[in-house]
């Protein structure tokens, strides 16, 4: 059963279509921890976005969380064992807390791995392919933002691409992070005009 979802979910891909591209520069979900505020009247929770980031890898996983959150999907494509651009952009800007906090806010991370040491399972590495030819990545490490839509008429799915990003070059050293998101948040505004 878990082989024809696999391979449903592998054909779906291949009918993706990319719409409004702007171009620009399986781990479970969080547990958000709560605090009480007590108002007068009521008792709201409060979502801690310091909590630990969680990087999924399927595409459907993603696009549930993503629909459920109205949050759009953060795909970062990287070759994690062997492209030294992205690891030095986990290093300047996924591992500090400004990013942890936006990421936790705004988006639905989703890790899009090209390795050459390790090996994927083949229907990771046909989603991942599949996405890299749909946005067209030629380089890593890349990150497109998006939504992943179901088109019940057509039953194929539809992306709607926010803009991208890359490594934040001419930033300050040590402040990588804040060009990055300044990047990022412009990206966000323009999703709503």
């Amino acid at each position: 059963m878990k082989s024809f979802y696999l391979v449903a979910v592998a054909c779906c891909l291949l009918f993706v279509t990319p719409s409004n591209a702007q171009h620009k520069t399986t781990k479970k979900k969080p547990v958000a921890k709560t605090k009480k505020i007590v108002n007068k009247s009521t008792v709201m929770p409060k979502v801690d976005y310091n909590q630990p980031l969680v990087w999924h890898t399927d595409l459907m996983e993603a696009q549930k969380l993503s629909n459920a959150s109205k949050k759009p999907i953060f795909g970062f494509f990287t070759g994690s064992d062997w492209c030294g651009w992205c690891r030095k952009l986990q290093n300047d800007v996924f591992v500090k807390s400004s990013f942890i906090q936006w990421a936790n806010k705004n988006v639905i991370l989703l890790e899009l791995d090209f390795p050459r040491n390790k090996q994927l399972s083949p229907e990771l590495k046909k989603q991942n392919g599949d996405l890299q030819e749909v946005f067209h990545v030629a380089g890593y490490p890349t990150i497109w933002m998006f939504f992943l839509t179901d088109d019940a008429a057509t039953q194929k799915k539809n992306i709607s691409s926010l803009g991208s990003l890359g490594y934040p070059s001419g930033a300050e050293q040590g402040k990588e992070d804040l060009l990055f998101l300044k990047n990022a948040n412009e990206i966000l505004k323009n999703q709503s005009k």
